[in-house]
């Protein structure tokens, strides 16, 4: 698609500074931006590259102030990175390749009930009792599961396998080789060391506006559902255990793991690999830093935590700026001791006379 300076402020509710004509049809980084392109600056980190660029278009901040010349055509709106994604969301659906029907190569039980204007792709088995919502796409060689309960509108690519009795809300994306109700790690280990399987009754349920990475589990409750919350978004190699509990709103970056039980708040953010101890609970607002460990429960909302064992993070870098200082400490702890020593050899010698 192509689009002016003009139209695009139109379409993002923005402002243009520059040639209100020129046009641009793809995208570019600000760093390798061409002609007819458009780009855009969020993070200051890249403010020298809009002095470079040769992008057509740049979306900015409205309060973006330059301290050189931009050869650039700017758009100015409320935020920049909000304003791409608005962008690319609409070119995504005028340009996505919406499909319908039922591949030949499908099993589809014949007590399963299929809404209108889907799409059933090759080899998937869909089994008894499902009910799958109008303009739903299943892609190739997944596998839905007995009395399965999906909504409307959704996406399930590749090699998506949903167990029984789970249930998917509406408006859902799902992306390849992600398993949504496998058995919850549940065992108990008797007198000889033995471990016996804990059945496994639960499901999952998963409701509306859920993205879901590729190859992220979902494990199925002990007894009663472990919870997707609306519009939570998850990344790719996502651990979520039994009876987990995931608040609205709330994003995990890659390879996170949450232990069972655990129930994390509204609006929370998990960087990568973040894990979560079992059966505690994190409080709304909650920041998770990468490669931390929850071990506590939080219940004051809207703190920041970092660290091995994550901690407030004002704490975490006094800790983190007194790591750094070790060799010095040490070292000059050494030289104390060895003067504290002298000092107590010629007390010693002074007490003797």
């Amino acid at each position: 698609m192509e689009f002016s300076a003009r139209q695009l402020a139109l379409l993002l509710n923005g402002e243009v500074e520059g040639d209100e004509n020129v046009k641009v049809s793809t995208y570019s980084k600000i760093e390798e931006g061409k002609p007819g392109t458009i780009s855009f600056l969020s993070n200051m980190k890249y403010e020298p590259y809009i002095y470079t660029t040769d992008a057509s278009i740049v979306l900015v901040n409205k309060d973006f102030e330059p301290k050189e010349p931009v050869k650039a055509t700017l758009v100015r709106v409320k935020d920049a990175y909000m304003a791409l994604a608005t962008m690319l969301k609409i070119v995504e659906e005028n340009l996505k390749n919406v499909k319908k029907g039922i591949d030949k190569t499908a099993r589809i039980s014949k007590s399963a009930k299929i809404g209108k204007d889907c799409y059933i792709g090759p080899f998937v088995y869909i089994g008894d009792n499902v009910v799958i919502g109008d303009k739903t796409q299943i892609y190739s060689h997944c596998a839905i599961n007995d009395n399965v309960i999906i909504g409307s509108n959704n996406l399930i690519y590749n090699s998506v396998v949903v167990y029984h009795h789970c249930q998917i809300g509406n408006n859902c994306i799902i992306h390849a080789t992600t398993v949504i109700g496998a058995d919850g790690f549940g065992f108990a280990r008797d007198e000889n060391g033995v471990y016996l399987k804990m059945p496994q009754n639960g499901n999952v349920i998963i409701n509306d506006n859920v993205e879901i990475g590729a190859s992220t589990t979902i494990d199925r409750g002990s007894m009663g559902p472990t919870i997707i919350g609306k519009g939570v978004k998850l990344d790719n190699q996502i651990q979520v255990a039994h009876n987990v509990e995931i608040g609205e709103n709330t994003a995990m970056a890659a390879c996170s793991g949450i232990a069972g039980s655990a129930k994390i708040g509204k609006n929370c953010i998990l960087a990568g690999k973040v894990g979560i101890v079992g059966h505690l609970s994190i409080a709304d607002n909650t920041t998770v830093a990468a490669s931390s460990n929850i071990t506590k429960t939080i219940r004051k909302p809207g703190q920041i935590f970092h660290g091995e064992i994550a901690i407030p993070i004002e704490q975490s870098r006094r800790c983190v700026a007194a790591y750094r200082n070790l060799p010095k400490m040490v070292q000059e702890m050494d030289e104390m001791q060895k003067k504290i020593a002298e000092l107590q050899s010629k007390l010693d010698s002074l007490t003797a006379k």
